[in-house]
């Protein structure tokens, strides 16, 4: 499959997302609004932030009880300790941190505080990550095809800091409908030379362009729809990922 040469983006502005709102149908008459509503093949894209709200993962800071662990942790790395118990239930791993933050890793992400937002939360709260991203996606996918009739992949994606980078891009962290990574190995390149290693992160690449659109801050604009892009389908595929010894990243930090 080629990839177009252009295709179209649409910022889509809601009101403020609160818990047990129909994202769906939200997102829907925004998508009319903006676009003429959906069209077979577009792709929606969700923040995890309104979702995870809409979802119900909202938790009270001063309800939470911190363990001996989250006490040590919010004295070495300065952050609220109630927070830092939170991180470590949302987390696989806590592989360190700097003042402030705790690096987590949540599946196949490194996530600063495992992806809870304190930002766009009402004051005293924290937004926690949708439970299952995928089968969140699924559901919005699934509920768009039963309402309106059309086949739309659905991603649900996240921001995320680079090494020695400063500055956040957008990464998928739920998809349905949509091939996440292609597979580029055995291509050619423009001096005809086989192409070895190379996976193309499409889901990821999706991601950062809707955050162009998104924002950080108060823009009121939780979803994007893409259109035209093509891309290969795939019902419920999983973003893969590789095994920590294959990780050329997570190999350094473990020496």
């Amino acid at each position: 499959m080629s990839v177009p040469l252009s295709f179209s983006v649409y910022g889509l502005s809601t009101p403020l997302i609160t818990v047990g709102d129909d994202i769906t149908a939200i997102t829907a008459k925004a998508a009319e609004e903006a676009a003429g509503g959906f069209a077979d093949e577009d792709i929606l894209v969700l923040a995890e932030s309104p979702l995870a709200t809409a979802e119900g993962r909202i938790i009270r800071l001063s309800d939470v009880v911190p363990s001996p662990r989250a006490n040590a942790l919010a004295q070495e790395y300065s952050i609220d300790v109630q927070l830092a118990e939170i991180v470590l239930q949302e987390s696989d791993e806590i592989v360190g941190g700097v003042p402030g933050y705790l690096l987590a890793r949540r599946g196949n992400l490194f996530l600063p505080n495992a992806g809870i937002d304190e930002s766009n939360a009402p004051d005293g709260m924290v937004t926690l990550l949708p439970e299952n991203p995928d089968a969140s996606a699924a559901r919005v996918r699934a509920e768009i095809k039963e309402r309106y009739g059309k086949d739309v992949a659905v991603l649900v994606i996240d921001s995320r800091t680079h090494a020695m980078r400063l500055g956040v891009s957008g990464v998928a962290i739920g998809v349905a409908g949509i091939r996440p990574i292609t597979d580029e190995r055995g291509k050619k390149d423009l001096f005809g030379h086989e192409l070895q290693v190379t996976r193309r992160a499409v889901a990821d690449g999706l991601a950062s362009t809707a955050e162009l659109l998104m924002g950080e801050a108060d823009e009121c604009t939780p979803a994007v729809l893409i259109r035209g892009y093509q891309y290969q389908k795939a019902e419920q595929e999983e973003i893969a990922s590789i095994a920590p010894e294959e990780d050329l990243f997570l190999g350094m930090m473990r020496k």
